[in-house]
């Protein structure tokens, strides 16, 4: 009796490898099987077919395809897979992996769904995604800022730190008679702006946008505008004059078709600027730069041109009558 007991003796290898079955079971997973997720507590039931079908990339495919190169998660006690992440946003992700679209309900963060989308690996939805987020913000990023933007960012800024609008969409915009002194818009969308009594004495203006801007009156002292656009502007009684002899830099500026009559633009830098058709009657432009500059029909009477370097200027068609000083040779107008 006792050999024949010992000989129903369980053998240990075998026991071990029946103990290895399910873990084996676990990795073969048929298309149609149905597999439970708990994602932070919430049970999700589903198919493999949705977790490989859409994405047969992704973190989750991997997991369950039977020659991925994941191992599933730890079970909970009901059998679900284990995947700690939130299911808030994982919700919409299930869901476009079951149909192939992505719906949302108004009270989830589609940037929260965005962030899970990239855990998960799931790149197609992390592409509509990113154009959706993107169609959202792009024309509140591009909003012209308003009069009301402007002052509320100088009156929180120090009066020792330097406040730049470089690139900023200022088209439009009200601003006159604030005072801009020494702010960088360099880049910035200044078109069709109202800027007349402002004071912009020793702003940065290099290729800013002024098309059409009303400067009337403006106080542009030791202004740097190299490159400014300011065709068709409004520049009437302007001041460019800086009485501790620096000079406001204009050179290359567009101001074709621009008004500038009666400015005092007096050692005025405007080397190969285009003032084609501008419109400079009784301007000072005593000792101003326009080496190179284009004044082809640019009205130049009644200006005071005394010691104004006019070398290699066009001034085809240019009126200049009743010069207050008269022109030389020596100035070399072509």
């Amino acid at each position: 009796k006792k050999l024949k007991n010992s000989g129903k003796m369980d053998n240990p290898r075998e026991t071990a490898s029946a103990k290895e079955e399910p873990a084996e079971e676990a990795t073969n997973f048929a298309p149609n099987r149905w597999v439970k997720l708990n994602v932070g507590g919430q049970i999700y039931a589903t198919t493999i077919d949705t977790l490989v079908g859409r994405e047969p990339d992704s973190m989750l495919a991997r997991m369950f395809l039977q020659d991925g190169n994941m191992v599933p998660s730890e079970r909970d006690e009901q059998g679900a897979y284990l995947i700690d992440r939130s299911p808030r946003y994982f919700e919409p992700i299930i869901n476009y992996l079951r149909h192939g679209q992505f719906v949302c309900d108004s009270n989830v963060s589609m940037l929260g769904v965005l962030e899970e989308a990239r855990f998960f690996g799931i790149y197609s939805l992390v592409t509509h995604l990113e154009e959706r987020l993107g169609q959202q913000e792009d024309p509140q990023s591009d909003r012209p800022l308003t009069r009301m933007d402007v002052i509320k960012a100088i009156i929180q800024t120090s009066v020792i730190t330097e406040l730049r609008f470089q690139g900023v969409n200022l088209s439009g915009a009200d601003l006159r008679k604030l005072d801009f002194r020494n702010i960088n818009f360099k880049y910035a969308n200044m078109s069709h702006c109202n800027l007349s009594h402002t004071n912009l004495n020793y702003c940065c203006l290099e290729r800013a946008d002024l098309q059409f801007a009303n400067l009337e009156c403006a106080q542009l002292v030791s202004v740097r505008g190299l490159c400014a656009n300011m065709e068709g502007a409004n520049l009437r009684g302007c001041n460019f004059e800086d009485p501790t002899g620096v000079r406001t830099n204009l050179e290359g500026v567009n101001l074709k078709g621009a008004c500038l009559e009666s400015s005092n633009m007096a050692g005025v830098n405007l080397r190969v600027a285009n003032l084609k058709n501008a419109n400079m009657k009784n301007c000072n432009l005593r000792a101003a730069v326009l080496a190179g500059a284009d004044l082809e029909r640019c009205n130049l009477s009644g200006s005071d041109l005394q010691e104004a370097n006019l070398r290699g200027a066009n001034l085809k068609d240019a009126e200049l009558t009743l010069m207050v000083t008269p022109l030389h040779m020596s100035q070399a107008i072509r």
